[in-house]
């Protein structure tokens, strides 16, 4: 397959660099030092299966990429708005199919469940597919993705039209992930797999974020893991009220919570000491937004919104 990678990061640039690897036709968006040494030395990964290094395509104007079977959007949510002209301008370069032929569609793989709604917008329903992705891995250096953790995992699927099956494209995709070394599933619906990952990111990165803590010097306090329970029924009370069938529970989310390394420190705590954005209108406040329309209440998780949203933008330093 020929796939567009738009954000060459931690996530972006390791499930790229794999199709790379097995023989995909795959071109990278990216900008700066990062995008110099790929072009110099090709893209690095680094991490627990081995390391390896792969020759990689890679412009800053997608307006030289050539058409494309797949665009793998891998920004963060907050950059997600200023690519969607890359992502239509990628879409349409195929031009009318030819009888038989699929069109190109868009794989969205942001955490939260705004992504695939906020990309339809721009391209319509029919072109976007939603994933979610467990994978810890950062720009070490340029040129260089380290991953820090050992799952390389990707749930994906339809969100729009017909959710009853798995689709075609889905199943294509997963198998050109799977060749390339990557754990992946399929669904039918992809709505569920998006909402089981939020209904624990989303309360797990805000509790740690705004009490400044990694996960061990949380979990220990009886009052805090009452809190952490009210939190995630929250966020699958929500998905339940938009129709979305999940498969957590709290008590699941609380056994998950207790079996994760003390150190554990997810990644918007990491960003909020660094000065950087934070996804908290993503996560958060997707959760409080969509419960407000749904009439379903959100005590905890519109505190720990209200707490964050100082530090959205990044401005300010913990």
């Amino acid at each position: 397959m020929r796939f567009a990678i738009l954000g060459s990061g931690g996530v972006g640039g390791y499930f790229g660099a794999r199709l790379v690897r097995a023989g995909h036709d795959v071109t990278f968006l990216a900008r700066g030092a990062h995008l110099r040494a790929m072009r110099e030395h090709g893209l690095t990964i680094r991490g627990p299966d081995g390391d390896f290094t792969v020759p990689v395509k890679a412009d800053d104007d997608v307006q030289r990429f050539g058409p494309v079977d797949a665009v793998l959007l891998a920004v963060k949510n907050y950059d997600v708005a200023s690519v969607l002209p890359a992502v239509k301008t990628l879409l349409d370069a195929r031009g009318t199919p030819a009888p038989g032929e699929s069109p190109p569609f868009v794989l969205t793989l942001q955490n939260g469940v705004d992504s695939p709604s906020e990309v339809a917008a721009v391209v319509g329903e029919a072109a976007v597919m939603g994933g979610t992705t467990y994978l810890s891995a950062i720009i070490s250096e340029p040129g260089v993705i380290t991953q820090t953790g050992t799952n390389h995992r990707i749930v994906l699927g339809e969100v729009f039209g017909d959710t009853s099956r798995v689709s075609a494209r889905a199943q294509a995709l997963r198998d050109a992930l799977a060749g390339a070394g990557v754990t992946v599933e399929a669904v039918a619906d992809a709505r569920g797999a998006l909402w089981d990952k939020l209904s624990f990111l989303g309360c797990m990165s805000a509790f740690s974020t705004a009490a400044r803590l990694p996960v061990g010097a949380l979990r220990d306090n009886p009052a805090f893991r009452e809190m952490f329970r009210q939190a995630t029924l929250e966020v699958l009370s929500v998905a339940a009220a938009e129709g979305v069938t999940t498969t957590r529970t709290p008590e699941s989310l609380v056994r998950y919570m207790d079996e994760l390394p003390a150190h554990m420190r997810p990644s918007m705590l990491g960003d909020l000491e660094n000065g950087k954005p934070l996804e908290v209108e993503s996560l958060q406040g997707a959760v409080v937004r969509r419960g407000r329309a749904r009439g379903v209440p959100t005590p905890v998780l519109s505190t720990l919104h209200v707490l964050l949203l100082p530090h959205a933008r990044g401005e300010r330093k913990a």
